[in-house]
């Protein structure tokens, strides 16, 4: 059989034996999305991207949704991108992917006249010692991440002084993997993170997340909770500069910001390969959706 549109998944999320709300929302959300693809009259199919039976060439597209174990297999995801993109067509785009793969697009985009939170990048192969990073940085208290990832994989919050805590898992993780280092933004325990979401370029609708009591990381699978915003003309004129300053519009995008420690909006993150998008919180999203990849086949 031939498809239209595949939707990629992970193999976890494929017929799961055990069901949670975490479960749940995954397949609600792909469910959503099906169903506004089938109403534009287009043929589409769900399997997870590492299926090593299926014919690529049966589908004339992919589209990222659930991936989530990507970054933890990420060289083997990197050479399976490569093969599928022969293959069949990718969205978003396969260049467009592998910029947004890893973090020094925050960069990239800081060079366009992005407002981002501040971002020093420390090279795989660096010899100084955290604490040498960290004095040289200028910033007392940080944020340390690696430039690929998700689900907050290796993020450490390094207070003054607490640098040698780290030192060990520091020299394991540069040896392999560029790293970040940020300073930590006051507003993200204070008000909390906002998602954008964002299809063919245009803004849909946001959430407002917040981590626990005592802990930074706004990830629910840490703890933090989701909560309806309604973004102000200010922060839709922000969100949609993000998203124009790609050198392609994407299809669908999450603009993850706070405010920095000047009181500005600041990108955190650019979401472009398999963002939640809470689609259950928007009856609109998922037609919007529909909306950019019929206007994208065409």
């Amino acid at each position: 059989m031939n498809y239209d549109i595949t939707i990629l998944t992970d193999a976890r999320y494929i017929n799961p034996a055990l069901r949670d709300e975490y479960i749940d929302n995954v397949l609600l959300e792909d469910k959503l999305v099906i169903t506004a693809l089938e109403a534009k009259g287009l043929k589409v199919h769900r399997i997870n991207w590492d299926n090593p039976d299926f014919d690529w060439t049966t589908t004339k597209y992919v589209l990222f949704r659930a991936t989530w174990d990507y970054f933890d297999r990420f060289e083997e995801f990197s050479l399976w991108l490569e093969h599928v993109s022969q293959l069949t067509q990718l969205i978003n785009p396969l260049e467009q992917i592998k910029w947004n793969m890893d973090k020094h697009y925050l960069k990239d985009l800081e060079q366009e006249d992005v407002n981002i939170v501040p971002t020093s990048i420390v090279e795989i192969g660096d010899t100084r010692s955290l604490a040498q990073v960290i004095a040289e940085s200028g910033w007392e208290h940080v944020i340390l991440k690696p430039a690929v990832s998700g689900g907050a994989r290796h993020t450490y919050n390094i207070k003054q002084g607490e640098s040698e805590q780290h030192e060990v898992i520091y020299k394991e993780l540069i040896a392999v993997e560029a790293m970040l280092i940020q300073p930590f933004q006051n507003n993200i325990v204070e008000k909390g993170e906002v998602s954008f979401m964002v299809f063919g370029g245009k803004y849909s609708h946001a959430v407002l997340k917040k981590a626990k009591q005592g802990d930074f990381r706004v990830q629910d699978d840490h703890g933090g909770t989701v909560h309806h915003y309604e973004a102000s003309a200010e922060e839709i004129d922000f969100v949609q500069h993000v998203v124009s300053k790609c050198k392609t519009m994407p299809l669908y995008g999450r603009v993850d910001a706070t405010w920095d420690n000047d009181g500005k909006l600041a990108l955190v993150e650019l979401e472009l390969i398999e963002p939640e998008l809470w689609f259950r919180n928007s009856g609109a999203a998922a037609p919007l959706l529909a909306n950019a990849v019929e206007a994208y086949l065409t």
